[in-house]
């Protein structure tokens, strides 16, 4: 089984202002083929969003365009979102097995949640968390693409 390995940020301009708040997310995918490694840039915009809502949507992006050979790929999801780490890793599979119901009211951004189920469901994904801004080169360097393609 073939590995893929994205490096994903995402950005939110004026995230919690008054107004419109453009986002932006991006990846870095890198997938090995005949031994070598493939790259890849990966970018989504939104006019008006939250960091939220834009990890959730670059996840999905991601995914849709990694199922697009219709290859089961070992992947391994690198974020620096600990909104999208742990809900992927603790919040959904609880979520799931209550019926799509939280302890304390109705789930955020419940559409993209099972959208993101959803798409990576082809895959053998491992969620990892790195501290953002923090000097890991390709986790900087999807924060770029996030920040381009808010402004953008």
């Amino acid at each position: 089984m073939q590995t893929a390995v994205v490096h994903a940020d995402e950005s939110c301009l004026g995230n919690g202002r008054e107004g419109a708040t453009p986002g932006g997310a991006g990846a870095l995918i890198e997938v090995e083929v005949k031994g070598a490694i493939e790259r890849r840039d990966l970018y989504v915009h939104a006019p008006d969003t939250t960091n939220n809502r834009m990890a959730l949507a670059g996840a999905i992006a991601t995914f849709a365009l990694l199922s697009t050979k219709g290859r089961r790929l070992r992947v391994v999801y690198v974020s620096d979102s600990e909104y999208l780490v742990k809900g992927m890793r603790e919040w959904v599979p609880s979520w799931r097995a209550r019926g799509w119901k939280r302890k304390g009211g109705s789930i955020e951004n419940l559409e993209l949640w099972q959208a993101l189920l959803q798409v990576q469901s082809g895959h053998e994904v491992t969620w990892r968390w790195v501290r953002g801004h923090a000097g890991d080169a390709k986790n900087e360097y999807a924060d770029h693409l996030a920040v381009r393609a808010a402004k953008d």
